[in-house]
């Protein structure tokens, strides 16, 4: 049996990890700037997370959500306190593309509507409702398009008014930071107008969390930039620092009834151990405010290199724009400087997404390979 040829791989075989280095099968290590998708928020194999877990395996690795699991309660009290959203509820689940397939269910289900506002260059997962409302036709298969989305431009009000308008939408989704589109955002203002129009409406406003979240954007939430109050949202990636785990915040106003939502491995043990690890050392060790501060670092390193166009994003989820297409550049410096880094569906677009421990001299290192593959 072979596997199923669905990613384009690089020649490379990671072994082990520490840090933000990788070593591979032959000994060459290689400084990870991709986090494997913006995963490892804590650093690989960090010290904490991996006896948090390894004790916790030695008590119990899974039981089932029909019995009492004392961590979730003690994982939901902790997450309210370090992200201040202590009016919100906790589901939990197993990954990005479940928590926001559960969201847009849970939105449908309280307000009796069906239809659902997007945006252009949105990435929300790849199952069934969340690929609907993520704008690539590549991955949307015909049972997919049955959802009803409308895909809409940041900025647009007056689009955005009309659709709202017609009283058929239950949802509005959006990234405060666009990952895979290329690390756009919206601006304050439309941020603003989006959640005063969703509450006039009475249409569930979810801010998908998925990639941004847990630090990453130099707050807890990159929507906390803004200012404003989602009714869900939703998250994983670096929640668990590669263990399998997602879920959504709820605000209260939203009302639970059994059989509403249900997951079988959803907020198992190792799973609530491995998010309170993160949590843990994303207090003890300042990491969010790291993220914060390298942002500007970061600019100022690649305001130095004439061939960067503009920095995007926020924190460290960040993008550096060029005018030419960024795959061979990847390829450089995978292959040439032992670096891994992303790329977006804006082809022009080199992501950036290092664990929130990384130290200024290590991202000296990345703007010191990036020129040398640039010349």
């Amino acid at each position: 049996m072979k596997l199923f040829d669905v990613y384009p791989l690089y020649k490379v075989t990671p072994v082990s990890a520490r840090g933000i280095t990788i070593t591979d099968e032959d000994g060459k290590e290689y400084l990870d700037f991709y986090g494997g998708h913006a995963v490892i928020s804590i650093g690989h194999s960090h010290p904490t997370y991996v006896s948090r877990l390894k004790a916790q395996l030695d008590k119990m690795g899974f039981y089932s959500n029909s019995v009492a699991n004392p961590l979730q309660e003690k994982l939901a009290y902790k997450l309210s306190k370090m992200a201040h959203c202590e009016q919100y509820q906790l589901f939990l689940c197993n990954s990005g593309a479940e928590a926001n397939e559960n969201a847009l269910k849970l939105a449908s289900f309280h307000t009796g509507k069906s239809r659902v506002i997007a945006f252009n260059n949105s990435f929300h997962g790849r199952t069934s409702a969340a690929v609907a409302v993520t704008d690539n036709p590549k991955i949307t298969s015909p049972l997919n398009s049955q959802h009803q989305v409308t895909f809409l431009d940041f900025e647009d009000r007056e689009s955005l008014e009309r659709e709202l308008a017609k009283g058929d939408v239950c949802a509005v989704i959006l990234e405060a930071i666009q990952g895979v589109g290329g690390l756009d955002q919206p601006s304050t203002a439309f941020y603003h107008f989006l959640a005063e129009s969703c509450n006039k409406h009475k249409v569930m406003l979810i801010a998908d969390e998925v990639q941004s979240g847990f630090g990453r954007s130099g707050k807890f939430f990159a929507f906390q930039h803004y200012g404003v109050e989602p009714d869900i949202i939703s998250m994983a990636k670096g929640m668990g620092n590669g263990f399998p785990v997602g879920g959504i915040l709820i605000h209260e106003k939203i009302r639970a009834s059994f059989g509403i939502l249900g997951t079988t491995f959803g907020g198992n043990h190792l799973a609530c151990t491995a998010v309170l690890a993160v949590l843990e050392v994303l207090e003890s060790e300042d990491l969010i405010a790291n993220a914060a501060a390298l942002e500007g670092f970061f600019r100022e390193e690649a305001a130095k290199i004439p061939q960067v166009k503009r920095v995007k994003g926020r924190g460290l989820m960040l993008g550096l724009e060029f005018d030419f297409e960024v795959a061979p550049l990847r390829e450089k410096l995978i292959y040439e400087h032992q670096i891994f880094t992303g790329g977006a569906k804006d082809r022009h677009v080199l992501r950036i997404l290092p664990s929130l421990g990384v130290k200024r001299d290590e991202l000296q290192q990345f703007f010191i390979a990036l020129k040398a593959a640039l010349s």
